[in-house]
């Protein structure tokens, strides 16, 4: 299989979110990943780009392809300069948010993707990695 594009979307409003969404989940059909996969993904996008939106205002989210040994998945990336957040593991919690929302955000994220990582700082921002590997059946190339 050849490499894909990476895709970047410029998240700076709410139409952010829908382009998050169309291009991440075309990317990860292209992946071959089946249709529940697809939802999960679509939906850890949009909260990823949510929350760039509510709490930094604007950022970007940076979606590729990877392999690793005989395993291929996708990788999103969500990236701001905004505050950062105070307390990781606090956001870390079902129901805990600072914006009066339902707190299922992030939790949910690392909860529907395989993979999770999110660092933070005042500087910085916050950048948060999440991937998704096809099934291993998926992932094999019988050719």
């Amino acid at each position: 299989m050849s490499q894909l594009p990476e895709i970047k979307v410029v998240i700076n409003g709410e139409a952010a979110v829908i382009a998050a969404r169309q291009k991440t989940r075309r990317l990860a059909a292209e992946l071959g990943f089946p249709p529940t996969d697809l939802a999960i993904i679509a939906t850890s996008v949009s909260e990823l780009v949510r929350n760039i939106l509510r709490y930094a205002g604007t950022g970007e989210l940076v979606v590729r392809s990877i392999h690793q040994s005989k395993r291929r998945g996708i990788e999103i990336v969500a990236r701001d300069e905004g505050p950062g957040i105070r307390d990781i593991d606090q956001a870390m919690q079902d129901g805990f948010s600072t914006s009066g929302g339902l707190g299922v955000g992030l939790p949910g994220v690392r909860r529907l993707m395989d993979e999770f990582d999110i660092t933070s700082s005042r500087e910085g921002g916050t950048v948060v990695k999440a991937k998704k590997w096809l099934p291993f059946y998926e992932s094999q190339d019988f050719r």
